[in-house]
């Protein structure tokens, strides 16, 4: 019986369409799911969409390529747990376009880097990285510290967002600019709309030490702060969607 796979061989015909046929059945058994499952990605209390300060930091991170030597993806294994937290969830990723997932790492995973050190720090690692960390290779980024954030199309940036899945409201597109520039104001009070918005937990502080003004490196070290902080795993317990079950 398995002699009979020389026939199939030796006409380059049919092996194309042997091929075809199995490729074709591989296929439908992965995307068919898809047709009828609501979501593959379990939904996590806590995970939101980025304020505005945050998704502008985040463009400056890719901007940089800051994710070609730092991932943002922790993966379920005993010794990266133990390094960096709890394995990343899909739902944390689910608004990143483009996700920052990985295999590289020249510097160390970034997945659950927010609050683990102060914005002082961060600050200096990123004008001269090497006066925090000694042996980094790390290029300085002293420039951020001295551009002026350009945010004037930042309404904009959050309506292609939502057009391809980002639940924006019409109320947070239009109030971006004001969420962008409270962010960075700690006197703004609880009153503003800023959390209302997005949550009693969102940052709100000066964060590059320079009050007097709102720069690329406000942005990209309140998104730094942010990283792996929304979803809080004391609580949190692994669950199949409805739709899995």
């Amino acid at each position: 019986m398995w002699k009979k796979h020389q026939n199939l061989e030796k006409n380059s015909i049919w092996l194309v369409i042997g091929i075809l046929v199995v490729v074709s059945i591989g296929g439908l058994v992965e995307i068919s799911p898809l047709f009828y499952l609501e979501s593959t990605i379990e939904k996590v209390k806590g995970v939101r969409p980025y304020t505005p300060l945050e998704q502008a930091g985040r463009d400056i991170y890719v901007r940089e390529g800051c994710y070609v030597c730092h991932s943002q993806m922790v993966r379920p294994l005993r010794d990266e747990v133990e390094r960096y937290g709890h394995y990343s969830l899909a739902a944390e990723s689910m608004y990143d376009h483009p996700f920052q997932w990985g295999s590289k790492r020249t510097g160390p995973d970034l997945a659950r880097v927010g609050g683990k050190y102060s914005d002082d720090w961060h600050r200096d690692h990123l004008v001269d990285p090497r006066s925090v960390v000694p042996e980094s290779n790390m290029p300085p980024y002293r420039f951020l510290a001295e551009t002026d954030l350009d945010y004037r199309n930042i309404e904009a940036r959050l309506a292609a967002l939502r057009s391809v899945g980002v639940p924006y409201s019409d109320e947070q597109i239009a109030s971006a600019k004001e969420d962008l520039e409270t962010q960075v104001d700690p006197y703004a009070g609880e009153g503003s709309g800023l959390k209302k918005r997005y949550g009693a937990k969102i940052l709100q502080r000066d964060f590059d030490g320079d009050p007097e003004r709102l720069t690329e490196l406000d942005a990209l070290i309140a998104y730094l702060q942010m990283l792996g902080t929304m979803v809080d795993f004391t609580t949190y317990k692994a669950e199949a969607p409805e739709n899995l079950r």
